[in-house]
């Protein structure tokens, strides 16, 4: 039995503040312990409450700090790390010209496949990202990669093979029957594997024929614990060629609905032009979206309306998006967020903003009774913030009156600098310091 105790300010959420003001909802310590035993959560209060627990245990002080929860990425491509920053065009043509080359460049090189996946996991953790769902290729092996590298590093992550029979690049292209097999092995051979966990992957409809789609709606019926993973309603663009290439559905969404891809268990990323019928379909079937600012403001897709979705009552995680988005960083997701939300005339609180970096992307993705806040028996997934990481961020933080100021201007700040130390299963993953 290993007991470990670190003592700083420190942070979390049992509940959306969006939909709650109930006590309890926002947990805020400015004196905190949080308590680990072989890698889950035991304790958080405050010193005076856990006098007797710590009594004897060598408590690590952590000041100038804050403890979270560890990041969760509802939507990232990791095999797009590489393109980053690519210049010049909007989603369509983005895809052609940056995209599906950096995929095909993964076809045949598997040891390629592996560095780009062992480079992508170590820029996650690093920014103190622990859990993410994730794109991998139409390539089996670059799920393979992917996953075969998480595993090492313990990390609870989700993935799976992309779909794509359709309006593609003939090198990236499967059929629908081979995404099918591909898939199911897919399923057999990794899921519930350590940490990690499956989701059936259709790029997004454009891609895919309708049979492919069918066979995916197939794969969740057959494998009731994985998630769907695609695309909804990015630009407009894509949203008139959806119509056109299925002129039966009542709108995108419903191609995905037609398909039995509308469920609990599916997660949407972008859902920025959602008319009120989708945005009701999707909040009646309890689906989650993927909230991805720095991309949708990056190629110019639009601006996402969070207060609609709020009221609906949808569950939303933030996705970085990378490499459409800008950054692996869920500080620049959430100062990014903020903005769009300016831009909307709406508010994103420093609160909300959390909440989504945290609880709501695990439950978005269905992790949330292993991880995203301190519940004891939890898994210890958790952050050390430094919050003095920059001269700038110790003279504008030292300035704070209240714990919610201080925290949206560590949101605003706050980038890779402001990760001290990632901590996977209560183990040390990144030690900026180290």
């Amino acid at each position: 039995m290993s007991i470990t105790a670190w003592r700083s300010k420190i942070l979390h959420f049992n509940g959306d503040p969006a939909h709650s003001d109930e006590p309890g909802t926002i947990m805020v310590y400015d004196d905190g312990i949080l308590v680990i035993e072989d890698g889950h959560i035991l304790a958080v209060d405050t010193p005076e409450a856990l006098a007797d627990m710590t009594r004897g245990l060598n408590v690590q002080h952590l000041p100038d700090s804050l403890i979270v929860p560890g990041f969760v990425d509802a939507h990232v491509h990791y095999p797009q790390v590489d393109i980053i920053g690519g210049y010049g065009e909007h989603l369509l043509h983005w895809l052609d010209r940056y995209a599906f080359p950096a995929e095909i460049g993964l076809m045949n090189f598997k040891d390629r496949a592996k560095d780009t996946a062992s480079f992508f996991l170590d820029e996650l953790l690093r920014n103190g990202t622990t859990s993410a769902l994730v794109f991998a290729t139409t390539y089996a092996h670059t799920v393979d990669a992917l996953f075969g590298k998480a595993l090492k590093r313990n990390m609870r992550l989700i993935s799976g093979k992309v779909m794509m029979d359709t309006h593609a690049p003939p090198e990236l292209m499967d059929t629908a029957q081979s995404s099918y097999e591909d898939s199911k092995s897919l399923i057999g051979k990794w899921r519930g594997k350590g940490r990690l966990g499956y989701a059936v992957t259709p790029r997004f409809a454009l891609t895919s024929s309708p049979e492919q789609l069918e066979l995916a709606g197939r794969l969740l019926k057959e494998n009731p614990d994985v998630l769907l993973h695609t695309h909804l309603c990015e630009n407009q663009q894509e949203i008139a060629r959806a119509g056109a290439l299925f002129p039966e559905a009542r709108d995108y969404l419903d191609v995905y609905k037609r398909a039995g891809l509308l469920t609990d268990r599916s997660v949407f990323a972008h859902c920025v032009h959602l008319s009120d019928d989708e945005r009701n379909d999707l909040a009646k079937a309890n689906a989650a979206i993927a909230f991805c600012p720095t991309s949708n403001l990056f190629l110019g897709s639009g601006l996402f309306d969070m207060s609609a979705a709020q009221q609906a009552g949808m569950t939303i995680g933030f996705g970085s998006d990378v490499g459409a988005g800008t950054s692996l960083s869920s500080f620049a997701t959430m100062n990014e967020g903020y903005k769009v939300a300016q831009m909307r005339a709406q508010s994103l609180s420093p609160y909300d903003a959390f909440y989504m970096a945290t609880l709501g992307g695990a439950r978005a993705l269905h992790i949330d009774k292993h991880v995203g806040n301190f519940t004891v028996g939890k898994e210890a997934d958790f952050l050390v913030l430094d919050l003095a990481a920059t001269p700038l961020m110790t003279r504008r933080l030292g300035k704070a009156s209240t714990f919610e100021e201080m925290l949206f201007a560590l949101m605003i700040l706050g980038d890779d600098r402001a990760v001290r130390r990632t901590y996977v299963a209560g183990k040390l993953a990144h030690d900026r310091d180290a």
